[in-house]
């Protein structure tokens, strides 16, 4: 049936044109649209149209049918279809369910909001309209929200960075109040890996202290907690200052902005994983410890434990508080485009860097990988978010040890 027809490529350029400007509309719109822009994306274009979607209209237009399928809705007014299931077919039976959904009064507000995501001109910024949001990509990144000084007040980081910028102006949080009253204008930085969005936003945040960003502010962390077996073989924990002297020949698990936050943690392994206060480094240098005065401690302190079935609990604990990486690797992940890979570096510890390579070329070494790296500064929260994205999405990373 389709030997004869074009390729994409072929068309494209149509599709553009016939396009530019309107609005993409379809049954399931983001199916159907998600295609289409598929295969622009493997042109190395980036497609981006409004979109309205049918079903969603037709449960407003039309509420109280038991389903809202594209066949439901043929079947009840009756639509006239030959070709069932084929493109045509389909598209001019969504046709003629449009001009019903049009033909009733109350439709052109749900399809004003609709497309514009529920926001109105007029709760926008001033400069910034409805047509100004629309043209954002909605492609993975970092977006950054700028004053009328050019002075960037707020770093962001989605996989959709056109819908966040919406869902930002139709909040009516405090932030979103701030936005609107003094964002002008909105730049990004397409990443196409999600964990880079992450990894940039972080380092922004810290780079450029935005005035309306609150979260990973903080450029010191004063304090670490490390592990160390005592003179009886038990593992310990102690929250200490970094200094270089403090952190000669130390297992470093983690580091902290404040000493409550150190003391915490330490506070919170000994609850979770049953440990006594005088190993934990929040005793009073007394045995029995407090703890085992409450039966929270079951005699580490004065020996009344197994050795062996204490350092279980603690090696756990252990894992639980490790935010600094014992080995080198390099996780490979989805790039900007489709012939393109982001890596990231982990080295020495930490969180060095990110780059991008052509698929081609990942097959070569590590040294010839590290060479795209964009080396980065130091950032203990890094670790933190690669440590996290890394446990959840593990199955559609590539992890690359050296």
């Amino acid at each position: 049936m389709v030997v004869d027809a074009p390729k994409f490529y072929e068309v494209a350029k149509k599709i553009i044109e016939i396009t530019e400007g309107a609005i993409f509309v379809a049954h399931n719109v983001r199916f159907d649209y998600g295609f289409i822009k598929a295969e622009f994306d493997q042109l190395g274009f980036t497609f981006s149209r409004r979109q309205l979607c049918t079903v969603r209209l037709s449960r407003t237009t039309f509420p109280g049918l038991k389903s809202y399928s594209l066949g439901n809705l043929i079947t009840h007014f009756g639509i006239k279809v030959n070709d069932r299931h084929r493109a045509m077919a389909d598209t001019m039976a969504t046709v003629e369910l449009f001009q019903k959904i049009l033909a009733v009064k109350t439709s052109e507000t749900a399809i004003k909001d609709f497309i514009n995501k529920g926001i109105r001109e007029a709760q926008l910024p001033q400069g910034i309209t409805l047509e100004y949001l629309h043209k954002l990509p909605e492609e993975c990144g970092v977006y950054y929200f700028i004053n009328e000084y050019d002075k960037i007040i707020y770093v962001g980081k989605s996989i959709n960075i056109q819908k966040r910028a919406f869902q930002h102006f139709r909040s009516t949080t405090a932030k979103s109040a701030k936005l609107v009253q003094r964002v002008r204008s909105i730049t990004y930085e397409l990443t196409g890996s999600e964990l880079v969005s992450y990894l940039l936003e972080s380092r922004d945040i810290k780079r450029l202290t935005p005035e309306i960003n609150k979260a990973q502010r903080s450029k010191t962390y004063p304090y670490f907690i490390h592990r160390y077996t005592d003179d009886n073989g038990f593992i310990c924990f102690e929250s200490k200052k970094t200094n270089q002297k403090n952190l000669l020949h130390k297992t470093v698990l983690s580091y902290y902005t404040s000493k409550t936050a150190s003391e915490n943690s330490l506070q919170w392994i000994r609850k979770e994983f049953t440990l006594c206060d005088e190993k934990t480094g929040i005793g009073s240098g007394r045995a029995p410890c407090f703890s085992h005065s409450v039966g929270l401690c079951y005699g580490a302190c004065f020996f009344g434990e197994d050795i062996g079935e204490y350092n279980e609990r603690a090696e756990e604990a252990s894992n639980a508080l490790q935010k600094v990486f014992n080995e080198n690797f390099i996780v490979i992940d989805i790039g900007r485009t489709e012939d393109e890979a982001s890596i990231i570096l982990v080295e020495d510890g930490n969180y060095k860097g990110y780059g991008y390579i052509s698929n081609e070329d990942i097959k070569y070494g590590i040294e010839e990988l590290k060479e795209v790296i964009k080396y980065e500064p130091i950032n203990r929260d890094a670790n933190n978010i690669i440590r996290g994205y890394v446990s959840k999405h593990k199955s559609k990373l590539k992890i690359v040890p050296f």
